[in-house]
Parts: structure tokens; sequence; C-alpha cells
């Protein structure tokens, strides 16, 4: 229902007898239910509604235009009065306005205001507003201003849209001051009866009422009393119907922000109070797009979905979020956002200064803040390039275009004097192939050869993480291959110490950095002084099963623990266990082997949760031996079968998280919960924490990698690969603990609390959005109150005010402890305009926000606070020295740490191991575009079938069918036996998919649904889309298959609407996973229905009964019956004998598999 209040589905927004409720939205399906509410007020001119707002964090608050935030709140505020705006932009090319043939007819006889479109604060004094003038005198003040460079309040920009309006004039007072202010116990709603452009301190004259997150709205007696004590009575009815309306509004669309400044309550020539908007600051969570977009869609522009050539998700054009004032983007800007937007992974690039001599390629977001600080620290802040970030394990592909985009900007115009510097930074990586994702930059290195040349250009490289040793090494290659000089430094060295050798400050260090497989070392020195020997770098291991457990045919098992009591204090110990939402194998693996080294009796993981296929078992490894784990459809029954876990470490998607963690807050079994996904929308966050709070369970994230025990505990990826955990000495607790945002500092932190300490006690990363679940206080006060802690670390970073609350807890004397902090973020101040850092909280919205602000704060409460990050390592060996020299920390001798196996899909991605192929096939590899035909044929209908006889031939043999009639083929079978076993495969799972597709995309497009309604309801109904997805495929990586397909139905078919209606469902589908992709079978079934339904020769009956009796399907047949034919002829040409599976690969188990209801009988 729309305008429900914060939570759903109850709804708890309490309407006066004034309020109905009545359908208004045309043609929408009629199975949804969208009722508005009707105001009471004669009149609500949106033509005065203005719109600014400024770019805010990363995936959570986004900015609108004014005449698409317009068009928003017009339309669901449900105005009687239509939208007047008209928009007018400058053509730098032709140096000409809009058109006056483009207006609409009011705008010549109408008095108008006019002003900048382009999310510029306080217009009027800067004299960027126009009023009461003609169309003749308003063209005149464009054309005057149109082009030109503007600087306002400090930041220099061209103006080049305006927009006008028809002007409003009204008494001084009858100017109101509204503004709803999201924060985290809930909305602040302001208000003063002095509204207007002399406003002055809103915080000191306004009155305040705050909305609980799990509260109502007060009644209207209430707003009344509250907020409008000195508005005239005659006018307080009607702006207790706008407030009221107001806020429903602001919920529902998932605003954060909205001001409105000055809101007119004027009485019209009745006698009723007329209520008007003049202008208007506003932000939207963009990371409610999934829950809302289709709202703000209809809000912006009905008709161009109805009207307009191209098939929109939803019914009208998606949001636009601009850039602010003087921050437009560049075309590098603007493909890296694309980029961004079309993959799982963060790609983030800002261009500072295109004139600059140092460049940044960081890996993290936090790491990319850390790396601008020491630039700004070391007084080079005029000199950086851009900022921009890499994180969330991009493929190679991606790399190599984020890489190849800065180099491209980097490598133009004339050299620096100079020359000029890159910095390929980052910290250590929790779970991503650092040569991987260093082959994608390598290639854009070998591409810019010359200009690197050219321009002198100096390559400085730090990064730690899985593999990193190997990425090091292929760096260091490339710059001896180029004639580039690249220095290279491993985790062994601080994350920002290249900035100084960078800069020519310092003399490089050299670096033998290792090419061994694993990041371990030869040997620490522990702060006391002890020798700490690392494991050898071999993957060699003997396991001793603990007697707990019991061996059976080669697999571990485990008894089921009894529930724990733990002291508040201490949520995680060595007898914690938890539940993983989401099919994580490898994060699980990682757990169990973290689990194995600390040498816990039981693994963490008790069992898995997925709701779309529970009721099985998954193998996985207990040291060198095997172990099963359950699934279960529903955290109830797992809950149920495992009375000993409380923890759940969700990895359920931003869409569906929000939803699991209800479930597992109405059971009391669970008391804390890691929340994985990034992109939560801040309502969902909100809300989940307060209820959380109620219930007494530690909320961990959202957006976080979690958290670590050493010892003890480990929430999924955090701490790395295992060769890291080694290294960092995560596997026994030391004495430190600390709270971080950033996942990736946090692995950063490990490494420096190992080599300056005697390692980490416990370490918590609660995320960088905007409301974790719970904050740095939280967790500091645990620290505090356990004995086996004995000293803190901090690190916060730019925007809230989180950090304040740990001083006033050190001032009150909450916390006695000695603590190091710092506040990453200190190089905002050396920016003109805005700049959004790595995470969606890390921007200062005021001068206490700010890194510097905190860091002075924190000196001045006791704390512990370095010049600069770089000197974080050294304040934190002087607090230990200090706490070991008066008897606080005692350290202990350290023990060998375990040899943990590598798993052989890592060992052979590293090039450790190999193994002969099983088979070999000669015609064709499903890994690239090479299939068995490549011609394009020019006919239309006959020609479009024989090119799916084409592209259905064959898909490589590795696929059911084909392998079937290899291995027949194989067993001496003739030609017929052999096509015949593989076409028995075909079915429901191989090969079925294109008559599914074209049932369901047929049903969906002539039933009325939008692709996103589409989606939704299967996503509802829990049924996969046929002709979506592929294993391989992405929209930035197409399969041809699709390409050609597509290519061929746009230029010769005479439409391809069910076409563009599934090219707008992949559009939706791929927002989520960019593997989601309308796949080869997908697209053959939407162009064939097409050619059925347009071609003439089959009336609309004969094309429905052509898709419903298996026509396509047949299609298939046909044409992979080729293929088998192919593989059969292949496998007797190379003479292959009898196939025989090893034993290695079939897994037998006949003891306990985990499941309830299954009977092992034995003979006696």
């Amino acid at each position: 229902m729309f305008f429900r209040h914060l939570r759903s589905p109850k709804p708890s927004l309490r309407l006066s007898s004034r309020f109905h409720i009545r359908p208004s939205l045309p043609n929408w399906s009629s199975s949804i239910d969208l009722p508005l509410l009707q105001l009471s007020v004669n009149t609500m001119p949106s033509c005065l509604l203005h719109i600014f707002l400024v770019e805010h964090p990363s995936s959570v608050q986004h900015v609108l235009l004014v005449r698409n935030s317009r068009r928003l709140r017009s339309k669901w505020l449900n105005l009687p009065t239509g939208v007047q705006t008209a928009e007018i932009s400058w053509d730098p090319v032709s140096n000409t306005i809009t058109p006056d043939s483009s207006l609409p007819s009011w705008v010549f006889t109408e008095k108008l205001v006019v002003k900048p479109d382009q999310l510029i604060k306080r217009r009027g004094k800067a004299g960027l507003l126009g009023l009461n003038k003609t169309w003749a005198e308003a063209k005149a003040w464009i054309e005057e201003r149109a082009g030109k460079p503007v600087n306002v309040e400090g930041v220099l920009g061209t103006l080049n849209t305006f927009i006008v309006e028809p002007f409003a004039p009204h008494p001084s007072d009858t100017e109101y001051y509204v503004c709803i202010n999201s924060v985290r116990e809930g909305d602040m709603i302001l208000f003063t009866h002095e509204g207007g452009v002399d406003i002055g301190d809103v915080d000191a004259k306004a009155a305040k009422i705050t909305v609980p997150v799990d509260g109502d709205l007060p009644d209207r007696a209430q707003l009344k009393d509250g907020l409008l004590a000195a508005v005239p009575t005659h006018r307080q009815d009607a702006l207790v119907d706008f407030l009221v309306r107001l806020y429903s509004t602001y919920v529902d669309l998932h605003y954060t922000y909205l001001e409105i400044n000055p809101l007119v309550c004027v009485e019209a020539a009745d006698g009723s109070p007329s209520i008007a908007f003049l202008d208007m600051a506003a932000k939207l969570d963009q990371t409610a797009d999934y829950l809302c977009g289709a709202k703000w869609a209809i809000g912006r522009e009905t008709s161009v979905a109805v009207n307009g050539s191209k098939t929109f998700a939803d019914r009208g054009p998606p949001m636009v979020f601009p850039a602010p004032f003087g921050r437009d983007l560049t075309k590098e800007e603007a493909y890296i956002q694309k980029l961004d937007a079309s993959t799982g992974a963060s790609l983030k690039l800002t261009v500072l200064n295109a004139q600059g001599r140092v460049w940044t390629m960081v890996a993290g977001g936090g790491a990319s803040v850390v790396y601008s600080d020491a630039i700004a620290a070391h007084g080079f802040a005029h000199e950086l390039a851009n900022y921009g970030e890499y994180s969330g394990a991009p493929t190679k592909g991606q790399t190599f275009e984020y890489a190849k985009t800065i180099l491209d900007l980097m490598t133009r115009g004339e050299p620096h004097p100079e020359g000029k510097v890159l910095i390929i930074g980052g910290g250590i990586a929790n779970f991503t192939n650092v040569a991987a994702t260093f082959g994608g930059i390598i290639d854009a290195l070998k591409n810019y050869k010359e200009g690197l040349q050219r321009h002198k250009v100096k390559i400085f490289v730090r990064r730690g993480g899985p593999n990193y040793q190997e990425g090091l090494k292929k760096m260091r290659l490339i710059g001896e291959t180029i004639g580039i000089e690249i220095q290279v430094f491993g985790p062994d060295t601080h994350i920002s110490s290249i900035v100084p050798m960078a800069l020519g400050i310092t003399k490089p260090m050299s670096n033998g950095v290792d090419s061994a497989p694993n990041g371990i070392s030869a040997a620490h020195k522990a702060p006391n002084g002890t020798s700490v020997t690392s494991p050898p770098s071999s993957a060699t291991f003997a396991a001793t099963v603990v007697p707990e457990s019991r061996e059976e045919h080669g697999v571990v098992s485990f008894a089921q623990g009894a529930p724990a009591q733990r002291p508040w204090f201490r949520p995680f110990d060595e007898t914690t266990r938890g539940l993983v939402y989401g099919l994580q194998p490898r994060a699980i693996q990682g757990m169990l082997d973290f689990d194995f080294a600390c040498g816990r009796k039981i693994p963490s993981v008790a069992a898995m949760i997925y709701p779309f296929g529970g009721h099985h078992v998954q193998k996985f490894y207990w040291g060198t031996k095997e172990t099963l784990l359950p699934v279960y459809a529903t955290i109830a029954e797992a809950v149920k079968k495992h009375p000993e876990a409380d923890t759940l470490v969700n990895f359920s998607s931003s869409r569906s998280v929000y939803q699991s963690t209800l479930d597992a807050l109405e059971i009391s079994q669970i008391k804390s919960i890691a929340l994985i996904a990034e992109g939560v929308p801040e309502r969902h966050a909100r809300e989940i924490l307060h209820l959380a709070e109620k219930k007494k369970v530690i909320i961990i994230g959202p957006a976080t990698v979690g958290g670590i025990k050493p010892g003890c505990f480990r929430i999924g990826n955090t701490g790395g690969m295992m060769d890291n955990i080694i290294a960092s000495k995560l596997y026994r607790p030391g004495s430190v603990a600390y709270v971080s945002k950033s996942g990736g500092m946090s692995n950063e932190l490990n490494n420096i609390l190992s080599l300056t300490t005697n390692g980490t006690y416990e370490g918590i990363a609660i995320g960088g959005d905007r409301y974790p679940g719970t904050t740095f206080i939280d967790h500091m006060l645990r620290y505090e109150a356990d004995p086996n802690c004995k000293m803190l670390v901090l690190l916060g970073e730019v925007g809230g005010v989180e950090e304040y609350r740990v001083i006033e807890a050190v001032k009150s004397g909450q916390i006695k402890k000695p603590i190091v902090a710092w506040a990453i973020g200190t190089c905002a101040k050396m920016f003109t305009t805005e700049v959004q850092f790595g995470h969606a909280g890390s921007m200062a919205n005021s001068d206490l926000e700010t890194a510097d602000a905190k860091n002075k704060a924190m000196r001045a409460a006791g704390f512990v606070v370095p010049d600069t990050f770089e000197d974080l390592p050294a304040a934190l060996k002087k607090v230990y020295t200090g706490l070991v020299q008066d008897g606080t920390i005692k350290p202990s001798p350290e023990r060998d740490p375990p040899n943990i196996p590598v798993d052989y899909k890592w060992a052979q991605e590293l090039g450790m191991v190999r193994k002969p192929a099983a088979f070999i096939s000669t015609i064709s590899d499903e890994r690239g575009a090479e299939l068995l035909f490549k011609r394009r044929l020019p006919a239309y209908a006959c020609k479009f079938l024989e090119m799916c006889l084409q592209l259905t031939a064959d898909h490589g043999p590795a696929v059911s069918g084909a392998m079937t009639t290899v291995i027949t083929t194989r067993a001496g079978k003739d030609l017929v036996s052999s096509l015949v076993a593989g076409l028995l495969t075909i079915g429901d799972r191989f090969g079925g998919a294109l008559d599914g597709a074209a049932r369901e995309f047929s049903r969906a497009k002539d039933t009325g649904l939008t692709p996103r309604e589409f989606v939704d309801s299967m996503r509802r109904a829990n049924k996969l889309i046929p002709g979506i997805g592929h294993k391989i495929k992405s929209k930035a990586n197409p399969d041809m298959r699709v390409e050609l397909v597509k290519d061929f139905a746009k230029k010769n078919f005479p439409s391809v609407e069910m076409l563009d209606y599934a090219l707008a469902v992949e559009d939706v589908t791929s927002s989520k996973k960019d593997t989601l992709i309308l796949n080869v079978d997908g697209c053959i079934a939407v162009c064939f229905c097409d050619l059925l339904r347009n071609s003439g020769a089959f009336s609309r009956e004969e094309a429905d009964e052509y898709m419903q009796i298996g026509t396509l399907n047949a299609l298939f047949v046909l044409g992979r019956s080729i293929g088998f034919i192919g593989h059969h002829i292949d496998q007797k040409r190379l003479k292959q004998g009898l196939y025989r599976a090893e034993q290695s690969d079939i897994f037998i188990e006949m003891g306990n598999t985990g499941i309830s209801d299954r009977v092992v009988v034995r003979p006696s």
C-alpha cells in the first residue's frame, strides 16, 4: 500500500476521517492494489516546486533535477494542479538555447520565475534568480548567463540548464519553513512560522518533533501543539493535512532529507487555505530503487513510457542523478559510472585535476582514503589528479577497462617536466585474487607503453592478499618489459609508506618480493623479542582428528553441541557455532580452515540456509578429511535442528537481507547477526538496528566483511586467505581489540598489530553504511568490560559523529583502557568540491564530522592519536611496550602455527598442480565465441531458422547431452544409440528453456506486466525466468550468439516488440547480477515469437498454438542433433576407449549425513 509508514505490512500512520482512499493509476495491472491518499486542501500548485540536491554518499543518497523532482512530488502528493515547468538547455556546439517552438504555450502568456537547474544552493543570494519576468525578459536573462562560468560560494561551474515556471506573488507573513531529516533515532520534523530567504538559524528557532523508527506519526493535536503553535489558527488544519501527506510521501518514496522554504499558505478567494511550496531541497536513497524505482519513474513522466520508442523497465524513465554544480561528469567518469552500474564490483573515479602529476589506482574504499590522506599530508594535494577505488573482486576485464581509463587521462597533453607518478595501492585483500586483478592493470600498461615512457611515469605498487606475491612479481616484470620504473611492495611495508617514496620525499627501500604461492614471510619478530617462526610455504599437512569427532569412510562427523552461556561482552568464543544464510562454499570453507587452524574441537558452522534449494548436504574439508554440512530452507528449521547455534552470518543480497534478518530476529536463540550485503536501503537498516536493540541482538553491518575473534570465531571472509591468517597470527588471541568501518582496513590492522603487538584479541568492521547496526561505542564498551582485552584501537573516518560517543565515554570514565585512534579522511579539506569517498557514510555534513575535528577531539580526550596514519604503527608499539613493562600485558610464548592444505582449485590457479583432462574435444569450446558455425545468413524468415539451427547445434562437450553422447560412443555404441542417448537428456533442466521462455515472456507481455513487475512476480513465486542467465557471459562480456540473433532480428524483422520487452527484463535482472542476461535460448525464443506474430504468414491463433505445442524445443532438438552427431564422429576419429570415472571423482557416504530421517542399515 502506498504511504505506508516505517514498518510493513502493519500500517502505523494514523489518518483522520478527512482522508479517503481511491485507486488513481490508469492501466495498472488489476492484481496490484495501489491506493492513494486524498487531501481536502483546495489547491497545491506544483508549479511552485523547486528541488535542488547535492550528490551524497555512493549508492545511498543522490540528487534530483528540478524537472524530475517536481514531477515526482506532484504525482505522489496527488496535487490537483498539473506540473508547470519548462526546461531550457544550452547547446555548447551551436551556442543556442532551446527554441521557443519546443516550449509549452503558458510560457508566453504568464509572468515567470527563471533559475538554473544545476543543484545550486542559495541561488537568490548568488544573483541567479529572476522573478516576475515575461518570456522575452526571461529568455534574455538566460542567454546572458548560458554557457558562462559562475562562481557560487567558491565553486566554479558553467550554467547550461535552466527552468522557468509561473510566478506566484504572496505576502511575506504567509511563508513557513518545514524540514524532515532522517537520523539514526528516527525522522525529525522541523517547522517554523518564519520562513523565507532570511530564515536565519533554523536549529535555534524551529519547533521539532521526532518520529521514532518504530513509532507512529503524532496525531493532529500533537502536530498542532508541537509544530504549529505560532501559526494562525485558521491555517493550522490545512498545514496539518499537508504535513501528514508530506511525511507519508517522504517515507514511501524513501527520501532521507526534505526541506521546503518557503512553504506558502494563503487564503483563496473563498477564504479556504491554499498551500504552495516555492523552493525545496531533498535527498533520495538510491539504494531503494528496487523498492520504489517504479514510483519514481511514474512520478517523472508517465507519457514517455506510453509514447516513446524505447521500452522502459517501468512506467516511465528511470530517475536521473546528476553530478553536483562545478563537478559535471567527464566522459571518463561517466564511463566508469556506467561500468560500475553493470557489475557487482565497485568502480569509482573522480578527476580532481587532470593536469596533476600524482595519480592513484587504489583497491578498497578505506584504503583509497588513506592514500589520499597521505598525499595531502605531504603537501601534494594540489598535485593529486584523481580520487577513485576498485573493490569487490572485479574481473580482469573490468580492471583493464578501469586502468585503461586512468592511463589514458594520465598520458594526455604535454609531459610534465618532473614526470608523473602512479600509485597502485591497496590494503590486504580478504578474498580478491590480487594476481588476477593485476592482470587487467598489466594489460593496460602494455597498451600505454609509449605514453608512459613519454610522460616519464614512475609506478609504485603496494598490495597484499590472496596470491599477492605472484601479482607483485608480474608487476615488476612488466616494468622491465615496457621500460618503466615500477617499485613493488608487499604487506610487510606499511600501507601508505609508498606515498613519500613516490613523491620523492624518502628513498625507495629495496623489496625482494617472493614469488611463493602463499603470503607467509620466513619469520616474524614478535614485539616482546621472541622469535616467531612462520610455517613453510608448501601446503602439506597430516591431519590429526580430534577425539570428539568420528571418522568413517574418510569423512569426519561431529556430535551436536549444547547451547553455551557467555557473558554479554563476549559474544564469540571457541564454542560459538553459527548458521550461514546463502550458499557461500568459499566463505564457509575459509571459516572451517580457520577453525581447524585454531584447534577448535568442532566447526564453527553448524548449517547453511538456502530458501531456493534446502534439505540436502554440502561437502567441505576439515583439515585433509571431509565433513558434511546440512542445508535447510528456513532459519526456523535450522535453529530447531541446531540449538547450539546462536550466530547468523547473513550473505543474502541487499534486496532480501531485510526480510531474512527480520525472520532471524524473531528467534530468541539468535544473539548476533552479521549482515554482509552492501546497498541496504537506509529505512530497512534503521528498522533492523532498532528491532535488534529491543531484542538485545548484536548486529554487525550492513556493508561489512564481518569480524574475527582470533583462536575462536571468524565471520565469513574476514582475515583473508589462510596464508594471511597465519602471517597475522590470527590463529591465536592477542591482547589488542579494534573497531573499524572498513573491511580492507581491518585486515590491514590485523597485519599492523601482528608486527607491533602480540596480536589481535578481537576485531570488528562495523560497515561503511550510514546506519550500522552497532557502532564504535557498542564494541568499545564490550572490550572495556572484557578482562582479557588490554588495549583498544579505533579507526574512524570522515562523516558521522559516532567517534564522539567514544570520546564522551572516555571523559565520563566508562572506558579506562588505553585507546590508540585515528580518523581517516583528513584530505577532505583540500578539495573545493564535495568528493564522495569509498564508504556510503564517509562525507562530512558539518565541521564536527571532519576527520581533523575528530582527531583533535580524541587527542584532547586522552586518546593516543598519531600525527599521521603512517605513524600509527609506532604509536601502537609505544603503547603496547608500556603495557608490557607495567605488567598489564604478559606476553605468552608463541606456538607453532598449524599447516593448512591448499584447496586443489586454488593450487591449480596458482600453477602448483596439474591434472590430465578426462575428455578431449576438437570441435567447440563454450568458454569463447568460437562455436561450430559462425556465418550470418542475410535472408529473412527461413534464414532466421537456419541461423537458429546453427546456433543451437553445439555448446561444447561439458553439457549433459554431449557428455552422454561421448560416454556412449566410448562404450562402443553406434551413431544412432549415441545420438539417442544424448537426446534423452533434453528436458526441463537441459534444452527446455526455449518453450518456457516463449511462454513466460509472451504471457507477461500480453497481460500488461511491466518488465519489473514480471521479474517481481516470478521472484515471489520462487520461479527462475526461462531464457535469463548465463554461467560465464555478462552484459560487459556478451554472448556473441545472442548478439548475432539480436542484430539480425532488429535489421530484418518488421517488429521486435517481444525482443525489446525481453531486453527491458534483462536490464532489471542484470542490475542484480551482471550474468543474469538474456541468453541464447531466451533470445531465440522471443525473436521466434516476433517472427510468428508479425511476419504475416500466421494468424495470431496459429502463432500462439505453435508456441504451445513445442515448436521451439523441436528447433533446439533438431539443431542439437547436429552437435551430438559431431561429437560421436569426433570420438570415433580419435579412437577413444571406454571411459571409467576416477574413484576420486565419486563420493560415497554410508554414515551420518546430518539428515535426521536417513537410516543406514548394515548387515549383522
